[in-house]
């Protein structure tokens, strides 16, 4: 028997386990064997055509077994494949003229100056190095404290953002004073605090292929601290383009992953994602959500690998990728190797410039404005209330999560979460009159469009969901 690790996105379709153990002489026959037991990973891990998605990477042991003849690689009794799906030595040189540290400085970095592993020099290289951070939210909070309190000379913050309630569970360079202010603002204000010799370039823009490149280029280190995959691979690109470190991390739920793309040599984001998700596969973490100390951890992990860069010293998570399970307290490495077909950084490239990411990825740059009243196939909050207060026969369907229930819920809906509706519609009938209502109307159209095509014809989605029938019903409805 083999042991299959399923990770956080996966398990809803695995029977909510985070272990699997199947039987089969090849990685081919386990994969065979747990999609026997858990059918609805199939579309999760295979493409129609039965090949196993680039998205989705397996690993026997730790190795990575992408670039071998994977289904056919041979599995021990005991042996371990981990499924890895996409969730967003050597000094960096810097060319800058001689600094020094004034006397309030030496006394400020005193703990660093007495290692002998950064010592002045090192004190100094911090200094002169110029660091790039894409976002100051959950990942980028600790690391613009920290980075700011090593003494990283010049620290650029990307951002457009405003700071929200929902922020400040794990964003902590933001207060509740700062909620409704530019997240820019916010964060620059905490760093100065922390380190007012810090110098902090504010670029108040959506990082773009039409900026990027001039926004990056003035960076010795860039640090992405993303949500979002069309941002990730526009950063991976372009740093690869430039020739910059990309100091990587994720998060979701209780799990996050950290690594360095683009380095002397080692592979990009490409090497270990070719292709984006479908959207919608992989939840954000507003529609999944994230514990809030989980980017203390990776954001950290993300920082220290920027000093050690710029310090040239220790092993850098180079061809490493770290995976930290916060639930289990466990931290495991994956090695990574180059693709040497990569478009971007391998033998051949293809990509020569940057693209449009948001067609890549397949989602769409803005979202589209909302229309005045309701669109086709949607009902008002007001309307599905006066459906209720008339006794109107239908029936009110919640497709979010049993957890998301009892934070708050409209009275007269039935819980059945999106993930178990395929396997719940025997209990619906095609002749009932169904209203679908999630957090904020995404997950519900989804719902919609499903029983659209198992047959369902009376079938609308309550827009804006659950926050709109608290803005247009009750108020006393919480959101979250």
């Amino acid at each position: 028997m083999a042991k299959i690790l399923i990770p956080t996105p996966l398990r809803q379709y695995a029977g909510k386990h985070d272990t699997v153990e199947v039987a089969g002489a090849t990685v081919g026959e386990a994969l065979a064997a747990l999609i026997g037991q858990h059918p609805d990973l199939r579309r999760h891990l295979y493409s129609e055509e039965g090949k196993l998605r680039s998205f989705v990477n397996v690993y026997l042991n730790d190795e990575d077994i992408r670039y071998l003849s994977k289904e056919k690689t041979p599995v021990q009794h005991g042996d371990t494949l981990s499924i890895v799906p996409s969730i967003a030595g050597g000094a960096v040189a810097v060319e800058a003229p001689p600094v020094t540290l004034s006397k309030e400085e030496i006394l400020r970095y005193s703990r660093h100056l007495i290692m002998p592993e950064v010592g002045m020099d090192g004190q100094l290289k911090l200094k002169q190095a110029k660091v790039l951070l894409i976002g100051t939210g959950g990942l980028g909070a600790p690391l613009g404290m920290y980075l700011a309190a090593a003494g990283i000379g010049r620290i650029g913050l990307v951002d457009f953002d405003v700071v929200d309630f929902t922020n400040l569970q794990r964003q902590v360079i933001h207060g509740t004073k700062d909620v409704g202010r530019k997240k820019l603002d916010s964060a620059a204000e905490t760093m100065t605090d922390i380190n007012p010799y810090v110098r902090i370039d504010r670029h108040e823009v959506a990082l773009s292929s039409e900026n990027a490149l001039d926004i990056l280029k003035d960076y010795d280190i860039v640090v992405d601290g993303t949500d979002n995959f069309p941002t990730r691979y526009l950063v991976n690109d372009a740093c690869v383009l430039l020739g910059k470190p990309n100091v990587y991390g994720s998060i979701f739920r209780f799990e996050g992953q950290a690594t360095v793309f683009a380095y002397q040599g080692g592979p990009c984001y490409r090497c270990l994602y070719p292709e984006p998700p479908p959207p919608g596969l992989v939840p954000s973490c507003a529609e999944g959500g994230v514990l809030g100390i989980l980017p203390g951890v990776v954001g950290l992990i993300q920082a220290t690998e920027t000093v050690k860069l710029i310090l040239g010293k220790g092993e850098p998570l180079v061809g490493r990728l770290m995976l930290y399970d916060a639930l289990a307290m466990r931290f495991r490495e994956l090695k990574l190797r180059k693709n040497p077909e990569c478009p971007i950084c391998g033998d051949h490239r293809t990509i020569t410039q940057l693209i449009d990411y948001h067609q890549f990825c397949g989602v769409p740059l803005h979202e589209p404005a909302p229309a005045p009243g309701t669109a086709e196939g949607e009902i008002d909050a007001a309307e599905v209330k006066a459906r209720i207060d008339r006794g109107d026969d239908f029936l009110l369907i919640d497709v979010r999560e049993p957890h998301e229930y009892q934070i708050c819920c409209i009275p007269t809906a039935r819980l059945i979460p999106l993930g178990e509706l395929p396997k719940r519609v025997h209990e619906l009938s095609t002749a009932d009159d169904i209203v679908c209502h999630c957090k904020s109307g995404m997950r519900s159209a989804k719902a919609v469009e499903f029983l659209k095509q198992a047959g369902f014809r009376k079938v609308k989605n309550l827009k804006g969901g659950i926050l709109a029938w608290s803005d247009k019903v009750d108020p006393r409805v919480p959101k979250y």
